[in-house]
């Protein structure tokens, strides 16, 4: 468990803000929205283990996210599984797909890489696409219906929101536990060297698929949290572009933070509201924040909002000397 107690009042205070701001956005599609932002942090933090830490690039989550939400939407819409159980379902199956594929596309590095997982997200969109008579093809599959534990029903924003959060503040309290063991302080070594790695006794090829994998399978979570509460799905909603979103909310949320994927997906989630007149063109406005933040912010707005309020502590405590030596 992580034992910094700073870290541990930064979690309490994140945990209290997101349990109360229904209080303060009681709105419903605000809180469709902030559903949103909890399904796409994480998906963030679980790219972030694989790419940020890991420091192995994926351009195929969006295919991880899809097949959990198909999975588990089929299982429950199609053949009247228990919606808990087809989320699990979806996971070990999702799993096992990312764990068979993990070990010869993982042998891959750079661009390389990046093209393989970007190929087998397209195979499974095809999929998708094509596969009407169980996945419903283009037109979507609809019928999904809600989680409920013992007759209670999440089948409102309010309810889902607090599902959502709920599996996302666990993840991320999981992850932040991850990285400060010794498994993480081996993912950031294969991240800087792999060789040094193996050196050190570190077992690379085998615990770059186990991240590959518990990568897709919190993916395949967020993919049944989708699915069951929205009650429809389509696969449009797991493309090509959806896979650099969640990139970019790496990126510019911060690569091997433990927040940044929040920030990130923060942003991400709630800039096209903003700007829905431009919706056409959101993959360019992607693409420059991308840019941007890389060249101006290269550790993510996590570290730029952190250099920043050390800039402005260390201002205000020399203007306090100044006036007190005055």
């Amino acid at each position: 468990m992580v034992r910094d107690v700073n870290s541990l009042v930064k979690y309490a205070i994140f945990s209290s803000a997101v349990l109360l701001a229904p209080l303060l956005f009681s709105g419903g599609y605000l809180m469709n929205v902030l559903v949103f932002v909890g399904i796409n942090t994480l998906l963030a933090v679980a790219l972030n283990l694989l790419l940020g830490y890991a420091g192995q690039i994926s351009l195929g989550h969006a295919a991880f996210f899809g097949l959990g939400a198909y999975i588990s939407g089929v299982a429950t819409a199609t053949y009247g599984m228990n919606p808990w159980a087809a989320l699990l379902s979806a996971a070990a199956a999702v799993g096992l797909v990312a764990f068979a594929i993990g070990f010869p596309i993982l042998k891959l590095k750079g661009h390389y890489l990046a093209m393989a997982t970007l190929g087998f997200g397209i195979i499974v969109y095809i999929v998708f696409n094509e596969t009407v008579d169980i996945t419903g093809g283009p037109s979507g599959l609809s019928g999904i219906p809600n989680f409920d534990i013992s007759g209670f029903v999440f089948d409102s924003d309010l309810k889902n929101y607090y599902l959502v959060w709920a599996v996302t503040l666990v993840t991320i309290l999981l992850s932040a536990n991850l990285v400060n063991s010794r498994i993480g302080r081996a993912l950031r070594a294969i991240n800087s060297s792999e060789v040094a790695a193996r050196v050190m006794g570190v077992n690379v090829s085998l615990l770059k698929v186990q991240i590959f994998t518990l990568s897709a399978v919190i993916s395949s979570v967020a993919g049944s949290l989708y699915a069951h509460t929205m009650t429809f799905i389509s696969p449009a909603s797991f493309g090509f572009n959806f896979s650099v979103e969640l990139l970019t909310m790496v990126v510019i949320g911060g690569l091997g933070s433990v927040y940044g994927p929040l920030f990130g997906a923060v942003l991400l989630t709630l800039l096209p509201e903003s700007l829905r007149a431009f919706q056409d063109y959101d993959i360019i406005v992607y693409g420059l924040l991308l840019v941007l933040i890389t060249m101006y912010m290269p550790g993510g707005l996590v570290r730029g909002i952190h250099v920043v309020t050390s800039f402005a502590r260390s201002k205000f405590a020399s203007e306090v000397v100044k006036n007190a030596q005055g």
